[in-house]
This record gives structure tokens, sequence and C-alpha cells, in this order.
């Protein structure tokens, strides 16, 4: 998580587009990591959330269609020729296909949520021929919902974080108040003490 936030702290806007997209064509590089730690930024003030989210969503729909081409074009032959150079293995395309099999249609959505299945499934559903518009709606829906979810959960922590920030500094500014009264009553109290003695 540091080291993702140092990387999108360095590029911006246009880290959290690529690794999200690099993530939804099977390579593996953390893609919801980035939009949690991007989202966090955005509610302490470094990005705008507004920026982070429609680039997030971009790079989730483009990266599955590029996924699905592979698969649509490529075939499972192909993935599983090359697929060894970015850890596609058969097994793990075997898994996701009976996933898919399992839960039909609505898969494009779920599987959005959990890892492996988000990273292979444009490239399982072009391997499977279903229809591209058919894909791209659910796509376009799974993806506003992972991209909104995560995005603003993420979000509000970060704005939480940073209130909490706030609050903690005025509290240490009242606390060193308190305590500067405090010092200047006890002196005060102690000289006059001292004096109605002398």
């Amino acid at each position: 998580m540091q080291s993702i936030t140092h990387f999108i702290l360095a590029y911006g806007y246009v880290a959290v587009f690529l690794i999200i997209l690099l993530e939804d064509f099977g390579i593996p590089v953390p893609g919801e990591t980035a939009l949690v730690a991007a989202g966090i930024l955005a509610g302490t003030g470094h990005f705008n959330i507004v920026l982070i989210l429609i680039l997030a969503f971009l790079g989730a729909v483009i990266g599955d269609n590029i996924g699905y081409a592979i698969g649509h074009f490529g075939g499972r032959r192909l993935v599983l020729a090359y697929g060894k150079y970015v850890f596609i293995r058969e097994k793990q395309i075997a898994a996701v296909e009976r996933f898919f099999e399992k839960h039909g249609n609505g898969v494009i959505v779920i599987s959005r949520f959990i890892s492996g299945a988000r990273q292979l499934n444009g490239i399982i559903a072009g391997i499977g021929r279903m229809h591209w518009l058919h894909f791209l709606t659910f796509n376009i829906l799974g993806a506003a919902l992972w991209v909104g979810a995560w995005g603003m959960a993420a979000y509000l922590l970060g704005k939480q974080s940073r209130n909490m920030l706030a609050a903690a500094r005025h509290l240490e500014i009242l606390v060193l108040a308190a305590v500067i009264v405090a010092a200047v009553a006890y002196g005060l109290y102690y000289h006059f003490r001292r004096s109605s003695k002398g």
C-alpha cells in the first residue's frame, strides 16, 4: 500500500488509470489497492475525487475490453501460450470459467469484486464468445459499482482521517494553551502567596 501510494503521489491521475487498466486485462498489478490509495489521497486533499473515479472507471472498462479482445481474437490457446509470462495459468482460467458457468451473465458484475476473477473476466468472456455488447453492458455496470464502492469508501476514510488530524491539531493547541494558562496561574498564585507572607 505504501509503495503504491508513493507511486500515485509521484505520477498522479495517470498512475491510477494505468494500474487499473493493466490489472483488468490480466497483468498482475494491484488495481484495487491503487483505487483505495487514490481514494484516501483524494480524501486528504491530494487529488480530486471526481477525476479519480472517472479515470478508474475508464481504466476498468477499457482494460476489460482489451481482455475481451485478447480472449475473442486470440482464443484459449494463445492466452495459455503467453499468459504464463504474466502469471495466468490454465488452472486460473478453468476456475474462472467454472465461476462463469455457475453464476451466468451476472458474473461480469460479481467478478469485479473478486480478485483473480476481476483480472480474467474479460479474457474468459472473449474466449467464451459472449456477445460484445452484452459483455460491455454488464462490464460498465460492474465497473461503476466497483469504482463507486471502493473509491467513495476510501475517500470518506481519507476525509475522516483528515478531520481527525485537524481535530488532533486543535486539541494540541487547546492543551498547550491550557498548560500555559495553568503555568501562568500557578506562577501568579505562587508570587502573590510569597508577597503576602513577606
